[in-house]
């Protein structure tokens, strides 16, 4: 079964308030997003391994621990997940970027890939999965299918918010893909909105309805 994190730091929450409120605009919801996303890859690296190297202090030798190259990929959920990249690759700017395009069906609310491009060595990386929301979980299991069809073994789910219902898909689907959320909330409501949520996050990020 997927372990799930909830990043409960005070910052991270501190800014969520700010995202979930209707009167924040793009600019400030934008700048936000980037900002709790960089304090959740502190979180989500934690694991990552290190190894021992010798440098020059201007005082004397030491050593050091550096990290040992373990490699990362990042794969937003377009359109959203875009809005959660930059954060994460200024800590990360080693870091390759694959995107997967899906769309939910308005009628069905069942998840359309329509794009995916992806680095060579998927198979290689420790990948994660980024989308804003989790909510039915449709999108982020069809992606996250994707790319296990496509030889990734090692993948992170890392979303702002979800819902119960999502993280139950996902843990079903794969209980080998850990799920880091900076909330978890209480419902979907009958549109397959997250409740409270933070509204649409495509929308709000950049501006359209």
């Amino acid at each position: 079964m997927s372990n799930v994190f909830v990043l409960d730091h005070p910052l991270i929450q501190h800014k969520l308030t700010y995202i979930r409120n209707k009167n924040t605009g793009t600019k400030e919801f934008r700048a936000l997003v980037d900002e709790v996303s960089a304090l959740m890859a502190f979180e989500i690296t934690r694991d990552l391994p290190l190894e021992e190297t010798t440098i020059e202090t201007p005082v004397m030798e030491a050593t050091t621990k550096v990290l040992s190259g373990k490699k990362i990929g990042l794969v937003p959920i377009l359109r959203a997940g875009l809005g959660m990249v930059d954060g994460i690759l200024r800590l990360m700017p080693a870091a390759k970027v694959g995107h997967v395009g899906l769309y939910r069906d308005p009628e069905t609310l069942k998840p359309v890939e329509y794009y995916i491009k992806l680095p060579t060595d998927i198979e290689e990386r420790e990948l994660i999965v980024i989308d804003p929301m989790l909510a039915t979980g449709g999108s982020a299991n069809d992606a996250i299918h994707s790319l296990k069809k496509r030889g990734a073994t090692n993948i992170k789910l890392m979303c702002l918010i979800a819902a119960p219902e999502g993280v139950e898909v996902i843990q079903n689907e794969h209980p080998d893909v850990d799920i880091y959320l900076g909330a978890l909330d209480e419902k979907l409501n009958e549109k397959g909105y997250i409740i409270p949520g933070l509204g649409d996050a495509g929308d709000r990020l950049y501006g359209t309805k």
